[in-house]
């Protein structure tokens, strides 16, 4: 059973059989000691109410229960963040990057887990270097920071890809023309306490 902001993608995981309901991760869609354990992949860093999340994940879980995940960690795409907004700036839109993702170190995490009743058994941040696909990093900038593209001007909006694809080439493209996007994760399990208090 699962959740998701994207009702295309609900539509996907039902059409495979997939128990899914359309949701944010701020509001769960589920009743209170639902699940013994949730479990996220590279999607936490998107959520802006950290804190709201958390609290739903909480009261979700089973007493015992486990929250098990992996997401964007501190110094993740560190260029890639660099070089765009760089060029942001250049054209007079500095702030556009600002609170995209949440990247937090394992200390910083740990303590916001332990402030909403969880128990941190494993934290480790893991550099991932990840080779991208024939679309490289033009395809990398229109698909996760599309949000941001969308906002500019649309005249500015190419010339903004091309010109961090420009400053990223010699640190991240190998001399057969491949990308490899500089990833950083964070992976961590935690559990609650046996009672529900």
């Amino acid at each position: 059973m699962g959740a998701d902001v994207s009702p295309e993608m609900v539509a996907a995981a039902r059409s495979r059989g997939i128990d899914a309901r359309e949701g944010i991760a701020e509001s769960l869609p589920f009743t209170d000691h639902f699940f013994d354990a949730v479990f996220s992949n590279a999607a936490l860093h998107w959520i802006r109410g950290q804190d709201a999340m958390m609290a739903e994940v909480h009261r979700v879980l089973k007493p015992g229960g486990r929250f098990v995940a992996e997401m964007g960690g501190h110094g993740n795409i560190a260029a890639i963040r660099v070089a765009f907004t760089a060029v942001l700036a250049r054209h007079g839109f500095a702030d556009r990057e600002d609170g995209e993702n949440h990247y937090p170190t394992p200390e910083a995490y740990t303590r916001r887990l332990g402030h909403h009743g969880f128990k941190v058994e494993r934290i480790s941040l893991i550099p991932r270097p990840t080779p991208l696909p024939e679309s490289g990093m033009t395809g990398w900038l229109r698909t996760f920071r599309r949000g941001v593209l969308d906002d500019l001007p649309e005249a500015l909006r190419e010339i903004v890809v091309e010109e961090t694809v420009a400053l990223l080439a010699p640190d991240l493209r190998d001399d057969e023309a491949n990308w490899t996007a500089d990833y950083v994760r964070l992976r961590f399990i935690a559990t609650i306490s046996g009672s529900t208090g």
